[in-house]
């Protein structure tokens, strides 16, 4: 209830502050709220397929950016000699800006899905091996040696400590990658690709559709809002031990 009422409160804040800037640039290319909200009850039809498309996209390209970055940042985190080999490579190529290689991959798997998953899941899974690497590498050797004295082979020390440990800081990453997810999504379904959320957006300012343009902005943030609750959700659930010991 606290959270709802959060939620309405900020959308108060936020519609009163589009409100007045609107007013005060009095542009047609910034309509007000009523005109925006208007718009995007008018094209829920046609917003609705573009939504479900940008969700697939992003949803593919966040499992897969998760499934491959989280195992091997927990065992690079805790195996000195083999973070030691990859630790160079990870620091190369992560300060890199991978949005500039949309056009190659573009190139080599055409206008449809798979360029926007493939650059998107990169991008996620340099965020998250980082963090998880991190983590596991912060993992106090008492709690190790503890699970080790009892016995624990080393999938024990993963499972009982290092992953429990780890989560948090893996839910983090994911949130702060959820909200990459989105803009790099934008960018490339605005380039490349005739469907879409970023797409629908570009091609409405292209028509002077600003209404309409804007409708599609809505539907772009109530796609991360759902996004970011559900991964909320999903931490409060794999991580139960955090309120139990509140």
């Amino acid at each position: 209830m606290r959270k709802v009422l959060g939620y309405a409160g900020a959308t108060v804040v936020l519609l009163l502050g589009w409100a007045a800037l609107a007013a005060v640039v009095a542009s047609l290319a910034l309509p007000g709220p009523v005109i925006a909200i208007e718009a995007f009850s008018a094209e829920l039809g046609t917003l609705w397929p573009h939504t479900l498309i940008s969700l697939w996209r992003v949803m593919s390209a966040m499992a897969i950016g998760t499934v491959l970055a989280v195992p091997l940042g927990l065992v690079l985190g805790r195996a000195p000699r083999a973070d030691a080999v990859a630790a160079p490579l990870i620091f190369l190529t992560y300060p890199i800006p991978k949005i500039v290689f949309l056009p190659v991959l573009l190139v080599l798997f055409g206008l449809a899905d798979a360029p926007k998953i493939i650059l998107i899941a990169i991008i996620v899974f340099f965020q998250i091996l980082v963090t998880a690497r991190d983590a596991a590498k912060a993992v106090p050797e008492a709690s190790v040696l503890s699970v080790r004295s009892l016995g624990g082979t080393r999938l024990d020390v993963y499972r009982h400590v290092v992953v429990p440990a780890a989560l948090p800081e893996v839910f983090t990453a994911l949130r702060i990658g959820m909200g990459t997810a989105i803009a790099v999504l934008f960018i490339a379904e605005s380039i490349a690709g005739t469907n879409g959320l970023g797409y629908f957006i570009v091609d409405s300012w292209g028509r002077i559709d600003y209404p309409g343009m804007f409708a599609g902005i809505i539907a772009m943030a109530l796609l991360g809002v759902v996004l970011y609750e559900a991964l909320d959700l999903l931490e409060a659930r794999m991580t139960r031990w955090r309120r139990a010991a509140r």
